[in-house]
């Protein structure tokens, strides 16, 4: 019992340091990284979006980045009801790409760190909290739909990396018409 404890409590440090050594992209830019995202790859392990995870559709985003230096993130995703969109607004901090944001479904203020990055493929972004217990999530986002195998491959070796379980890494399929065509986006 006394060795099972250790080795949990070992487990733990050493996922807990991983997340500490996240560093944002060298360099970051934010004009660069602004424009049209798809949200093509997601590692999240919070029992209650295990339902949901056959459901889910890769999502569309347009980062805005606004003069002081903050962020507006406009999603659309693909539920039951239809595609819906919502707006983020994301706090910049003194280090760049990283940003803080309030999220309402949480009632928190949370971390987001755009980890790796070409600008013109894909980003790596984790969303960090620690509250009750660790709240992480691994996004992979890709200027189009698809990305390259070697992307793909890259966003799993992270997110394992931060301690998630192969189970809790997916790559969706597309949205259809999610946003509606007739937005003009």
């Amino acid at each position: 019992m006394r060795t099972t404890v250790a080795t949990v409590v070992m487990v733990m440090l050493c996922v807990m340091m991983a997340r500490a050594d996240v560093k944002p992209q060298r360099d970051f830019s934010l004009q660069k990284f602004a424009g049209k995202w798809y949200r093509v790859g997601l590692a999240y392990d919070s029992p209650s979006f295990a339902p949901y995870r056959d459901k889910i559709k890769a999502s569309m985003g347009i980062v805005t980045a606004l003069p002081n230096g903050n962020v507006n993130l406009t999603m659309w995703d693909a539920t039951p009801l239809g595609c819906q969109s919502k707006l983020y607004q994301y706090e910049k901090t003194n280090v760049a790409g990283t940003f803080t944001y309030f999220s309402t479904r949480h009632n928190m203020v949370k971390d987001i760190t755009v980890v790796d990055t070409n600008y013109t493929d894909y980003a790596l972004v984790l969303k960090h909290k620690v509250f009750n217990r660790e709240y992480t999530q691994v996004a992979l986002y890709g200027r189009s739909q698809s990305v390259r195998t070697n992307v793909i491959q890259r966003f799993k070796a992270f997110a394992l990396s931060q301690g998630f379980s192969r189970d809790s890494i997916l790559t969706p399929p597309p949205a259809e018409n999610c946003p509606p065509s007739a937005s003009g986006r």
